[in-house]
């Protein structure tokens, strides 16, 4: 009898250990990334990538100016390096155009993201956001045009800003319309354009 328990007892054990390592298995499976996720980690340091190549030719260009002795500057001197600035990197990328940056896989990591924030009843403040700025109208940006100072302080979700790749301290996510746009502060630089990142919603929303 206490034999036949044995048997018993190993046998539940060891289909108590075989569901745990089932479990375990399934678990794993549910912890690793999707092929969309992992498309999207792929397309967000092709992203990282590019701005860093735009950051080193910043750099080289900036070096060429007179530098700036500090933030005490007249306006006028601040101006006049700012279209410096803007006037040689457009020199130096004269065939830029919307998707050097934003290529067409990042975009896709892109509205993956946004698609998420806005949907996300916990994340509502990333649509009163953009529904409590002023409408930009008539404003059409370019790659290398400058940014509008009209429109210099849109205002940026902070609960997309969160969710999207961190930039470097020269550059900026700005919204205008439905549009994603690449800035580069200092020059007041268009450097790349996402047309119609935004959802169709926010349209209403105005």
């Amino acid at each position: 009898m206490r034999a036949k328990r044995r048997v018993l007892y190993r046998g539940f054990a060891l289909l108590v250990t075989l569901s745990l390592a089932a479990a375990g298995v399934l678990a794993g499976q549910d912890a690793a990334p999707n092929k969309e996720q992992t498309d999207d980690a792929a397309a967000f340091k092709e992203f990282a990538g590019r701005v860093d190549e735009y950051l080193k030719l910043r750099k080289t260009i900036e070096k060429q100016l007179p530098a700036m002795k500090s933030k005490e500057e007249l306006p006028e001197m601040i101006v006049a390096h700012q279209q410096a600035l803007a006037r040689k990197i457009r020199e130096a990328r004269p065939h830029a155009r919307p998707g050097d940056i934003f290529t067409q896989a990042t975009r896709e990591a892109f509205r993956h993201v946004i698609r998420s924030v806005f949907q996300d009843p916990q994340t509502a403040t990333a649509r009163s956001t953009i529904r409590q700025r002023d409408p930009v109208k008539g404003i059409r940006l370019q790659v290398n045009g400058i940014y509008p100072d009209a429109v210099a302080e849109t205002t940026f979700p902070s609960t997309l800003l969160q969710k999207l790749p961190a930039l470097p301290d020269e550059l900026a996510y700005r919204v205008v319309g439905r549009d994603l746009v690449l800035v580069d502060k200092n020059a007041n630089l268009v450097v790349d354009l996402f047309p119609e990142a935004l959802p169709k919603i926010l349209e209403r929303l105005e």
